[in-house]
């Protein structure tokens, strides 16, 4: 492994330079857009393959990808934190996207797990208190009462909306959650720094390695060799993992973290409008009110 220089696409820098409105809006957009094509890819691939088979291919893909680029580019990957990072691809990684993936193949409406899920600033704030000794502020305790009583108000409806489970609800926060939990004791790490091409690159490997476990008690870890599984995986891989994450990070260059951060807020409601129209699923004025305090609720977590 060499020590060979990084990409300008994947460097960081802190440069601000004078943009153009209309590119830095078309930025967002589309970093936007990606961002909810994760929920959409996993909601198309689920009507053509198991939940387990469809994340551990596109868990593999990445890390497969990005492979060269870790061992290649950037300092040396000591034994040390790549069990570290491993650790936390096959605890936080696994359980985030088997989190959401479950709930949205049991049939939990797309929006909603996009709304559960998008609320990690507020369970990061939850158990700062017990892993780190951070308590809430008075503002961040409004903030969490809002976001969990927009999340009842939006999902009161769709239980009516068919059969699903009420403990699939549960899912997507429990995914959440375990993203949270180890977002926070990363800290402790001592492979916290590693550049993000590399850490991405082991969490994924070792997501793949947990979902394969689960993909052969489903059925097989053999691919569908069908249009809609192969272009499912590969629309989860190219857009959601690494187009969303590198307009996530271009934006970053581009902006201030608080407006792009203001900008995912609104991804519930975009894959609400998204799955409405490819998949019909249910849209309502209570599905929207209960989006608008959750993100009022998560707005305020943030701030804080």
């Amino acid at each position: 492994m060499t020590n060979a220089r990084l990409p300008d696409e994947f460097a960081t820098s802190s440069q601000t330079g004078p943009i153009a409105a209309y590119g830095l809006i078309g930025l967002e957009i589309a970093m936007l857009l990606s961002w909810s094509a994760g929920f959409i890819g996993t909601r198309f691939a689920s009507d053509h393959a198991p939940i387990s088979l469809i994340l551990l291919w596109r868990s593999l893909m990445s890390g497969v990808l990005l492979l060269p680029i870790a061992l290649y580019f950037g300092p040396k990957i000591r034994l040390r934190d790549a069990v570290e990072q491993a650790v936390i691809g096959a605890f936080a990684m696994a359980g985030y996207l088997a989190g959401f993936g479950l709930a949205i193949g049991l049939g939990v409406p797309t929006a909603l797990v996009a709304l559960i899920t998008d609320m990690l600033p507020l369970a990061v704030a939850i158990l700062s208190w017990p892993l780190l000794g951070q308590s809430l502020s008075s503002k961040q305790w409004l903030g969490t009462a809002l976001g969990m009583s927009g999340v009842v108000l939006a999902s009161a409806e769709s239980l009516s909306f068919g059969s699903v489970e009420i403990w699939a609800y549960l899912l997507p926060g429990a995914g959440t959650l375990a993203l949270a939990a180890s977002t926070l004791l990363q800290r402790r790490f001592q492979s916290r720094d590693m550049p993000v091409y590399q850490s991405l690159c082991i969490q994924c490997l070792a997501a793949a390695a947990a979902f394969s476990i689960f993909a052969y008690h489903d059925g097989g870890v053999a691919p569908v060799l069908e249009p809609e599984f192969i272009g499912g995986v590969l629309w989860l891989v190219v857009v959601a993992t690494f187009g969303a994450w590198t307009l996530y990070y271009v934006a970053l260059k581009k902006s201030s973290p608080a407006r792009v951060t203001a900008v995912l807020y609104a991804s519930p409601p975009v894959t609400m409008i998204w799955a409405w129209a490819m998949f019909g699923e249910p849209m309502s004025w209570m599905m929207a009110a209960g989006l608008i305090v959750s993100l009022l609720g998560i707005v305020i977590v943030a701030r804080g």
